[in-house]
């Protein structure tokens, strides 16, 4: 640290006196320009000597500012030197911390006799989290579950069987805070009477777990979930991360090819089964691999033992699909009582298909429409004008269809549905 301020400062003392001789050109440059200025006024032309001392003086100023700037340079280098020299002394000098624990058991039993008494404490800086492997072969998929560890608890973990918890054990549990919520009744005003306010949102689909946001770390559906390694493992304490087996099993899958023109273009791969590991699969990720070998990596959500699970194998390269829509807002009922929106959805595919394909490909494409929570908004799919129909409309608006395209083939889907509003309605 003592040759570091000894050459930090020799560093300041170069820099105070480049910056002087920087100057000092500076004025030397100024005073040749009014000389020429005072010269070329009474007639006194000296060219070649202006020129010389011209360029002279731009090139010492020129390597003075390359020797400066080359000093500042080393002087912030020497200022982080300094600082970490400063941390590294600060870290010498601190005495190493030290945790000490006792336990004191009190045994009380009516008559003699052995006993095994097992004690439990809780170890910082130990952490998992799930990830999983996915293999897809033909109708068959092999999920297998592992746990990514990280430990520095200053021992290693040799041939230990690994319970693996959800449970946050160091947040204190305690019962959320009330706060004071108050409700005011009040009348409707007339235009408030005559007028009813809607407005369109958006609203994701929960087919799986719930999702608790406010919980860090692993997602386990708001309930604490325990798994175990399937065999004795050893992790070294080096903070790394260390894959543990858990649990492995093969199920039968159905692939699709999926399409949901109104978030992507491209048609992806889903293949869908059934849970069989025998315990909830917590949100993670998933390495996918095919029988090429590894093709990517997605991601699981929270899955119930039994429950249906979709992951996706990544985009199909022959399949596209172009979505086009176009809406039409117009007067119905007797003098125009009513609102009528009409909207035109076309979803255009196509298939780019290799030499020698002659299979038919059956494209799933999924398309949504609103859903009226008000009387007063009425959405009623036009059927006769759509082509073909969906297949399927469920209760969320999710129209379905199944779409076989040959190779080198194209359809086009059109889907029509109308919204129809009161004259009251506002904000539609």
């Amino acid at each position: 640290m003592h040759e570091l301020e000894r050459d930090y400062l020799a560093e300041s003392r170069r820099q105070e006196r480049l910056e002087a001789r920087l100057a000092l050109l500076g004025q030397l440059a100024a005073d040749l320009l009014r000389e020429i200025g005072e010269g070329a006024g009474v007639g006194e032309l000296e060219q070649a000597r202006w020129s010389r001392e011209l360029d002279r003086v731009d090139a010492e100023r020129e390597s003075y500012g390359e020797q400066l700037r080359a000093s500042r340079l080393r002087a912030v280098e020497l200022t982080v030197a300094q600082g970490q020299a400063e941390l590294a002394l600060a870290r010498a000098e601190e005495e190493p911390a030290e945790l000490l624990a006792f336990v004191e058991l009190s045994v009380e039993c009516a008559a003699p006799g052995r006993f095994l008494a097992r004690v439990g404490h809780l170890t910082a800086c130990a952490l998992w989290r799930p990830a999983y492997r996915a293999e897809l072969l033909g109708g068959t998929l092999r999920l297998e579950t592992e746990a990514v560890v990280w430990q520095r608890t200053g021992e290693d973990w040799s041939g230990v069987r690994l319970t693996l918890s959800t449970a946050r054990s160091a947040s204190a549990g305690e019962p959320p805070a009330l706060a004071e919520d108050r409700l005011v009744l009040r009348e409707r005003s007339a235009q408030e009477k005559k007028t009813v306010e809607v407005e369109l949102r958006e609203q994701a689909i929960a087919d799986a777990g719930p999702l608790e946001p406010g919980l860090p770390g692993v997602d386990d559906g708001g309930e604490v979930r325990v798994l175990r390694a399937a065999e004795p493992v050893t992790v070294p304490s080096d903070g790394r991360a260390h894959r543990v087996p858990v649990s492995a099993f093969e199920t039968a899958a159905r692939s699709e090819f999926a399409a949901a023109p109104e978030l992507s273009e491209l048609v992806t791969e889903v293949v869908s089964f059934a849970n069989a590991s025998g315990h909830a699969l917590l949100a993670g990720p998933v390495d996918l691999v095919r029988g090429s070998g590894y093709t990517g990596r997605g991601a699981l959500e929270f899955t119930a033992p039994g429950a249906p699970v979709r992951l996706a194998f990544g985009g199909a390269d022959g399949l596209r699909v172009v979505r086009e829509s176009e809406e039409r807002r117009e007067g119905a009922g007797l003098g125009g009582q009513r609102t009528l929106l009409t909207r035109t959805v076309r979803l255009h595919l196509s298939r780019f298909s290799a030499p020698g394909e002659d299979a038919e490909q059956v494209v799933t494409v999924r398309e949504r429409i609103p859903v009226s929570e008000v009387s007063a908004v009425e959405v009623r799919l036009r059927k006769e004008r759509c082509s073909p129909p969906p297949d399927e409309l469920d209760a969320d608006g999710i129209a379905r269809w199944e779409v076989p395209l040959p190779p080198g083939g194209r359809r086009t889907v059109t889907l029509v549905y109308e919204v129809s509003a009161a004259a009251k309605v506002a904000g539609l």
